[in-house]
């Protein structure tokens, strides 16, 4: 089954402390492009969803976007390292009465010395890791589900236009019969009038009309192109179908509509072929977003 390149997907996850939020937005392009949007509190996990990124998404130019809530304002407030205050502000104390300093504002001093306050933003533990991964399991899940149910429109549409081409191709088979003769016929008449019937050589005449309608002949062309129709048919409905085989098979599709279109020598098979070239070229623009 095929899918769309075209894809959304929203997941959110929580643990009491915090709640995250990651969404995916993707469109059609021949390899994978990422573009993260991370808080800086989950920089360090950016391999980590680049690596199931490329695992899971496959191809298309995707943006990832995450966001971070704290449903409990303690979990991310800024941590005092107690002991370390007391020893600083001791210090300073001592200093302020040896330089008989009564003024100093010494626990805001001690509060501004290193290390005392450190700040819980700076990474995440195992925990809340998990929390943002399970978030964005979620979202890829409703991603490719919208990625599949848009494949099975892509789907309906390619199986109706190839069905449209091999329609002409039948088309063309119904007018094929009279195609020979009347162009035996227009050149008969043609040499009848330049230089006489009776000045004809039939046996040489024979032989360069065997010789030129063997190359107007368009049998080949016929057969490959179903061919490669039907080929295209399975292929859209093989389990592991994808964007870039189809596209191949396509392009012989397009060799054989254009051999059958300069070989066919006759106005009405032309707009047929005409009609055939809409149709693969509508298949074309369809298969960009296959992936």
């Amino acid at each position: 089954m095929i899918k769309s390149m075209t894809g959304y997907g929203i997941g959110s996850q929580e643990n009491g402390k915090v709640k995250y939020t990651v969404e995916l937005k993707s469109l059609n392009s021949k390899f994978l492009e990422l573009n993260l949007r991370l808080p800086k509190v989950v920089s360090d996990k950016e391999f980590t969803l680049r690596s199931e990124s490329t695992k899971l998404i496959e191809r298309g130019k995707v943006n990832i976007f995450v966001t971070v809530e704290y449903t409990d304002q303690t979990a991310k407030a800024s941590s005092i390292n107690a002991t370390l205050l007391m020893k600083y502000y001791k210090q300073l104390e001592e200093i302020a009465i040896q330089l008989g300093e009564k003024n100093a504002s010494l626990f805001q001093m001690a509060l501004e010395m290193p290390e005392v306050v450190t700040s819980n933003e700076d990474a995440v533990d195992e925990e809340e890791g998990k929390v943002l991964l399970d978030a964005f399991y979620i979202a890829v899940e409703k991603f490719n589900k919208f990625r599949q149910d848009e494949g099975i429109v892509l789907k309906n549409d390619l199986d109706t236009r190839v069905g449209m081409i091999l329609s002409y191709l039948t088309e063309v088979e119904s007018l094929e019969g009279n195609r020979i003769p009347l162009i035996r016929e227009r050149i008969s008449h043609y040499l009848d009038e330049a230089v006489g019937k009776e000045n004809v050589d039939m046996n040489r005449f024979e032989q360069e009309i065997i010789f030129y309608i063997d190359k107007l002949d368009i049998t080949e062309e016929k057969v490959r192109l179903r061919s490669h129709c039907n080929y295209f048919i399975q292929a859209l409905r093989a389990t592991d179908s994808n964007g870039k085989k189809l596209g191949f098979i396509s392009q012989e599709m397009g060799r054989e509509i254009n051999t059958l279109g300069s070989k066919a020598n006759d106005a009405n098979i032309q707009q047929i072929v005409v009609r055939m070239k809409e149709e693969l070229e509508k298949i074309k623009e369809q298969l960009l977003n296959v992936l």
